[in-house]
């Protein structure tokens, strides 16, 4: 029903505590498969992916993914973003009821100082994207990263919230 897809450059502790968020949402089957596109990690990156069961791609084009997704609808989301509780339910009545994309609410308790948040772009992907798998290929090109994938769209706002991958970093560092 719902692939997840994610990139990835020596992330292993954020891409740990994204996947073991998303086991519930695979248990519940919400979750078909998740997909960790690779930049070059030189950590362990790699393992946890497979440890997860998750296809790992270190050589990837995103056309050839997206069409190899299990899911009829796509979450892309950074490395170390977690989605909160109250996901797996909305997102699998979203999905049955929508054909729009929808991103998550922005974490209340996870909040960038005021004057960072307006003097900084948002990354595409601080609140995950889900789409249509059909309307992703569509627009995929070769050499096209997941952020890239994720501009352009007008999506509708979740009221689940995601908790973004900043969080997740500020607390390796």
């Amino acid at each position: 029903m719902l692939t997840v897809m994610m990139e990835c450059r020596d992330q292993e502790p954020e891409l740990a505590q994204t996947l073991s968020v998303l086991v519930a949402g695979a248990v519940e089957g919400l979750v078909s498969d998740v997909i960790v596109l690779d930049h070059g990690s030189s950590d362990g990156s790699s393992r946890v992916a497979d440890a997860a069961g998750c296809r790992f791609y270190a050589q990837w084009d995103l056309k050839d993914v997206l069409r190899a997704a299990r899911g009829e609808w796509l979450l892309l989301v950074e490395a170390g973003a977690r989605p909160l509780h109250g996901w797996i339910d909305e997102i699998g009545e979203y999905v049955a009821l929508n054909t729009a994309p929808a991103r998550f609410s922005q974490s209340r308790n996870h909040r960038q100082p005021f004057f960072r948040r307006i003097a900084r772009s948002t990354p595409p992907l601080e609140h995950g994207l889900l789409l249509p798998k059909g309307q992703a290929i569509a627009v995929a090109r070769s050499g096209m990263a997941l952020g890239q994938l994720a501009m352009g769209h007008k999506p509708r706002r979740l009221s689940s919230e995601l908790v973004p991958s900043w969080v997740a970093r500020q607390g390796r560092v």
